[in-house]
């Protein structure tokens, strides 16, 4: 690790050795003995993600990737709520979404293919394939095992299906999930969208970052001080219409650039399996490289396994289980398998003027260019033309950006409410007013956050992201691998598969 002038170790050193430790298997920039295969470190979150989740999926029989075209046909049947909850399976999916849609899928692709290369995309694919067993287990779980508050109101997530589904011996590790969600809520959910937003409103309209922070922090105390119900209308409106003008948009500048795909295609291929791209590495250190930020980034943009969607998830107007667990998995396929590789061809297709150490380059992805800007610098090389001085390309990536990390934060304050209200509601005496109070203090500490965020170093902020997706996301893969019978049996239709461990509490909610 670098040290400071004066011999020690920086801040962002100490957090990039952890988060190279999690999502890369080394300490002090080198393999473990214990951690490594041929000399090759095995990066313990990649482990852990892609076992459980592939355990899933072969105890599924495959049926998230078999049963994707019946996803797609329940969508257009899910406007309507059928059962009981607060919003529509689909305002549940948008809203889902919207937490799912944001930084990673413009920058976030961006800073995978600038540490792992073109084939960190493919295992991004993989890991979005993976991911959709385990939202579909998410999206279950989530209906299986929802609480009722006192006024009829309806929630959940891992930490509800944990102390119903598991018992309440189990309830640490509830309480573990709810500070690991706190935690990614103010870095992922917050301060990574509010750092992003704020550098699109500085390059779109040219206000200062802190300008940016302030305005964006008002809009959304506006939306969310309504609740899930006011953030589910919003989002249900905004994502569906922006995700499908972002994809036109990616979709027309591949047509434009249709003959330069085949060699795109041929890049994340070789650079997923080929051990000899390594420089000045051990043999297959740049696919251990690639695995590394395609896993960490695939799980930044999609969220499946880490905890989030079955929040949102559990609200939706049904009682099919099964239903909203394929709802959930089409969430992780549009995200990732759609969104992040329409962002990501783009970046290696489309030929542009760039420059990288003073070198002329073709694409934004050989540049100097990090994070959105080099997104923006692929989709303003696509469409060149300018309007008020600034390419169309730019225009409407900025755009999208903004769109997409607006609803992100909406969704995460939900999250991150939910989070701090289980932990309330484990305190004796709580009760359904403290709720209310807390959640208007809980909001408006988020909108505070989302200031200060937009103006943090982003080196800083991102690897701190590492860490708190993993912090949120151990502890429900294994309250996952604990439930999975509970899972394979919610999809062959048994809807009230698996133990239901309630008691009656003088606390909220008053049953558990």
């Amino acid at each position: 690790m670098a040290a400071t002038e004066a011999g020690s170790v920086s801040l962002i050193d100490r957090v990039t050795n952890i988060s190279d430790f999690i999502w890369g298997g080394t300490w002090n920039g080198e393999a473990l003995p214990w951690l490594s295969v041929g000399g090759q470190p095995i990066p313990p979150m990649t482990l852990i993600l892609l076992g459980i989740g592939m355990w899933i999926m072969i105890g599924l029989r495959f049926y998230p990737i078999l049963n994707l075209g019946s996803a797609f046909k329940g969508l257009f049947k899910s406007r309507k709520g059928e059962g009981e909850g607060e919003i529509s399976p689909f305002a549940a999916l948008s809203t889902a979404l919207s937490g799912q849609v944001g930084t990673g899928n413009l920058a976030g692709v961006a800073t995978a293919i600038a540490l792992g290369g073109p084939g960190a995309i493919f295992w991004m694919w993989i890991t979005a394939l993976v991911g959709m067993a385990l939202a579909f287990a998410e999206g279950s779980l989530a209906i299986r095992y929802r609480e009722r508050t006192s006024d009829g109101v309806y929630r959940g997530g891992p930490m509800t299906y944990i102390m119903m589904g598991l018992g309440k011996k189990w309830t640490w590790l509830a309480i573990v999930f709810c500070l690991g969600t706190l935690f990614s809520a103010l870095v992922t959910g917050n301060s990574i969208q509010a750092n992003a937003i704020a550098d699109g409103m500085n390059e779109l309209f040219g206000v200062e970052e802190w300008i940016g922070g302030l305005v964006t922090a008002i809009l959304v105390f506006i939306v969310i001080i309504g609740g899930i119900k006011s953030i589910g209308n919003v989002a249900e409106k905004v994502i569906p219409f922006m995700a499908a003008a972002y994809i036109v948009m990616a979709v027309l500048a591949l047509i434009l650039n249709f003959g330069d795909l085949p060699a795109t295609f041929a890049l994340i291929f070789d650079g997923a399996f080929n051990p000899q791209a390594a420089t000045g590495g051990f043999a297959g250190a740049a696919i251990m490289l690639a695995i590394r930020a395609g896993v960490a980034r695939g799980l930044f943009s999609n969220e499946a396994g880490q905890g989030s969607t079955p929040i949102a998830h559990a609200v939706a107007q049904t009682n099919d289980p099964q239903a909203q667990g394929r709802m959930a998995m089409l969430g992780t396929f549009i995200d990732t398998i759609v969104i992040c590789t329409m962002t990501a061809l783009v970046m290696l297709t489309v030929q542009g003027d760039f420059t990288a150490g003073g070198e002329t380059v073709r694409h934004a992805w050989n540049s100097d260019l990090e994070g959105f800007a080099m997104t923006s610098g692929a989709f303003a090389a696509a469409f060149p033309l300018q309007v008020f001085g600034v390419p169309i390309g730019t225009l409407i990536a900025s755009l999208a950006l903004i769109l997409f990390v607006f609803t992100t934060l909406l969704t995460w304050s939900y999250y991150g409410e939910r989070a701090i209200t289980f932990i309330y509601d484990r305190i004796p005496g709580s009760t359904r007013g403290g709720e209310k109070v807390l959640h208007m203090i809980w909001r408006v500490l988020w909108c505070v956050v989302i200031y200060l965020g937009s103006t943090l170093d982003l080196t800083l902020v991102w690897r701190m992201g590492d860490i708190s997706n993993a912090a949120m996301a151990l502890p429900n893969l294994l309250a996952l691998a604990l439930l999975s019978g509970v899972v394979f049996k919610l999809a062959k239709g048994d809807r009230t598969a698996g133990p239901t461990h309630t008691a009656v509490t003088p606390e909220e909610p008053e049953e558990y």
